[in-house]
């Protein structure tokens, strides 16, 4: 989750290093959040501030959703980026005009991604929803990209991570959930080696006997 502030965002910076270019090439992949011109614009904005290079919209929503386009943007980049919004109108739209797999193609080609609120979240394994918003018992999971082979919710310390936990409790015995904090991130190397930076990330368990809080994740100390 990325916090406001007057100079380039520490996190961002890090990932667009992890590029290994100068001015990286970003495709915006907005499904989340309608396409929303002004929310990519801010986006951008900040991208750019942290040393990305043009920041270009890969066209999926509404009448000017181009799939075509899309892909020829997204391969052309050296970043991918799912915006925040809502998780399950973004993979409602990545499924029906059938980018997921070519998505999926991408990472496995190398490309780096980077998530954002409910982008981090469409990159994971799965999420929850209700059926009946007004009936706990009508939650149930649904898949997400899987491309970092977790489950995951974003800035929900506030709610004692109350979704992260729903998720958990539908999720096989064993099954670790991970709590990325108000300006923190998780990073998932090739190999899955998971590691916090710029904050901690809780971690919960799913037991038989309910969902537990576990040892979190916490940033590597930089030596001195």
């Amino acid at each position: 989750m990325m916090r406001k502030r007057k100079g380039p965002d520490p996190l961002l910076q890090t990932v667009i290093r992890r590029t290994g270019v100068r001015r990286p090439m970003t495709s915006y992949v907005g499904t989340a959040s309608g396409d929303d011109d002004t929310f990519q614009s801010r986006i951008a904005r900040m991208l750019q501030k942290a040393g990305a290079g043009e920041v270009t919209l890969a066209p999926l929503c509404g009448g000017r959703g181009d799939p075509k386009r899309a892909k020829t943007i997204l391969e052309a980049s050296d970043l991918v980026f799912i915006s925040g919004g809502d998780v399950e109108e973004g993979m409602r739209v990545l499924v029906e005009k059938e980018m997921s797999g070519f998505l999926r193609r991408l990472h496995r080609s190398g490309k780096l991604f980077l998530g954002v609120s409910a982008g981090s979240i469409m990159l994971a394994r799965k999420w929850v929803r209700w059926r009946d918003p007004h009936n706990d018992e009508s939650a149930e999971r649904f898949s997400c990209l899987g491309l970092a082979p977790v489950l995951c919710d974003t800035h929900g310390e506030g709610d004692g991570w109350e979704e992260l936990k729903a998720l958990l409790s539908l999720s096989p015995t064993g099954a670790i959930g991970y709590g990325i904090t108000s300006g923190a991130a998780l990073v998932v190397e090739p190999d899955r080696t998971l590691s916090a930076l710029g904050g901690e990330v809780d971690r919960f368990r799913r037991r038989a006997n309910g969902v537990v809080p576990i040892k979190g994740l916490f940033p590597k100390k930089s030596a001195r």
